[in-house]
């Protein structure tokens, strides 16, 4: 006899607002938390932001995009999920592939215009990198964050959205952060 906890996937079609409410707003007060962290982690980095404020310029587009990347993974591993066809280590290995391709892309042209617009090679230098290496991570966390949730028998759609994408920009933030004072600095 299986005694494993049933997931309640959030439905709007089917499910009330009160537990919609309750099976949502837990998941957002640890992103709310996490959240603060993160300005906490950004404050860390004062130095090189003090030294160039225009390295501040491209923190909101590096992390929108692994956010971004990351949301892609979470939507699509969390739909196979619940459908029974997601096979992790065939998504892990994919998804790395897809993180190491886009974030060499968009590294490369993300570090371009920042030296082209900003006329400097470190800070040009700086935004590429980080983007590679954020985009190169986000599907990661992803996957972890999602298969996670579904181990735990929460919803994954609910569940490793929001977790994923907070946890992902703490990781943009201290690469970003650490990339542009190593260089910068």
């Amino acid at each position: 006899m299986n005694h494993e906890k049933p997931i309640v996937y959030a439905d709007d079609d089917t499910e009330s607002v009160s537990m919609l409410l309750r099976l949502r707003v837990p998941v957002l007060l640890v992103g709310l938390c996490l959240g603060v962290l993160i300005s906490l982690l950004t404050s860390r980095f004062e130095e090189v932001l003090k030294y160039d404020v225009r390295v501040a310029f491209f923190l909101p587009f590096i992390v929108y995009m692994a956010a971004a990347l990351g949301s892609q993974t979470e939507a699509i591993y969390a739909g196979d999920l619940k459908n029974g066809k997601a096979k992790f280590h065939a998504y892990l290995v994919k998804e790395s592939f897809i993180g190491f391709f886009v974030g060499a892309g968009f590294g490369l042209v993300s570090g371009i215009v920042a030296w082209w617009w900003m006329e400097s090679t470190a800070l040009g230098f700086s935004v590429g990198l980080s983007m590679f290496a954020a985009l190169l991570v986000a599907p990661l966390v992803a996957l972890i964050t999602t298969q996670a949730s579904q181990y735990l028998r929460e919803d994954p759609a609910v569940e490793s959205g929001p977790v994923a994408t907070v946890i992902q920009d703490m990781v943009s933030v201290v690469i970003y952060g650490t990339v542009s004072s190593f260089v910068i600095l």
